[in-house]
């Protein structure tokens, strides 16, 4: 049985005292690849260095929206040098985050920043690595609404071009939203990316929304060292666990655990072409 971790942060400290046998652990549960994502231009850069020690592990580039103070015409000139580099397959993680910034200026910020970025992957021929976060309590609210506006809009200068991205956008990472945003991400062609969350107990609702989502849409993500899924939860994440992840998936849509590993490990390589 085949998993892959669409989403770890294994280049953080958490890791500094075991990283190694983080990724012997994940190996030998038959984690097959790993991607690392950048939140800004320095973990971007780490997140590469990481690959290159692995043929297991991918990176992305980009800047995180609650980064975007880290943000400059010189710092993004570095971060489009990194996409070059053959282990790198994605942008991200970018988006919006309207829970930790709450200032309208500081959000337009992010949203021009999204927009240059998203701008710098359809140069790239690089698909997406959605944050999207609301503010406290909210299913479906402003960042949402704005997430899903810029993105048509980026679509519409993709389809004038007949760029290739249209087939493999991206995927909504870590996804926390509501089955309204779940299906419109999936109408413009994004994967969903599904974290530890949809273990734990109260997420009932996290867990009706998966349960209506097609499976070909779906990707698997730890989220490491963040979002542990029970029975795991309390201790630090790791890759690893994505068998917890893709045992609760199997659970609320019926399906046999092999057919879960097999699927989203599959919807990973046909996004990211690896």
């Amino acid at each position: 049985m085949l998993l892959t971790d669409t989403h770890c942060h294994l280049n953080f400290n958490q890791f500094d005292n075991d990283r190694q046998d983080v990724i012997t652990r994940a190996k030998t549960l038959g984690v097959i690849r790993l991607l690392v994502p950048g939140l800004d231009h320095r973990s971007s850069r780490e997140a590469i260095r990481l690959a290159d020690t692995d043929e297991s592990i991918y990176a992305a580039v980009g800047f995180h929206p609650t980064d975007s103070d880290k943000f400059s015409s010189q710092t993004f000139a570095q971060i489009q040098e990194l996409i070059t580099h053959p282990k790198v397959v994605a942008v991200g993680e970018i988006g919006l985050d309207y829970y930790w910034v709450k200032e309208d200026q500081k959000r337009e910020v992010q949203r021009e920043i999204l927009k240059q970025q998203l701008k710098f992957a359809a140069t790239a021929d690089k698909p997406i690595i959605i944050h999207l976060r609301e503010e406290k309590d909210s299913w479906f609210g402003q960042a949402s609404v704005d997430l899903l506006e810029i993105l048509l809009e980026w679509q519409k200068e993709l389809a004038e071009h007949k760029h290739p991205l249209l087939e493999r956008p991206g995927v909504f990472h870590s996804f926390n939203g509501s089955l309204e945003t779940a299906q419109r991400a999936i109408e413009l062609g994004f994967f969903i990316g599904v974290t530890g969350p949809v273990t734990y107990k109260n997420a009932n609702e996290k867990r009706r929304i998966i349960r209506q989502l097609p499976l070909e849409r779906l990707l698997i993500e730890t989220d490491s060292p963040f979002l542990t899924p029970v029975p795991q939860r309390g201790k630090r994440n790791e890759p690893a666990y994505v068998r917890e992840i893709a045992d609760k998936i199997a659970e609320v849509k019926s399906i046999k655990l092999e057919e879960i590993a097999a699927v989203t490990t599959a919807n990973a390589a046909q996004l990211f072409l690896w």
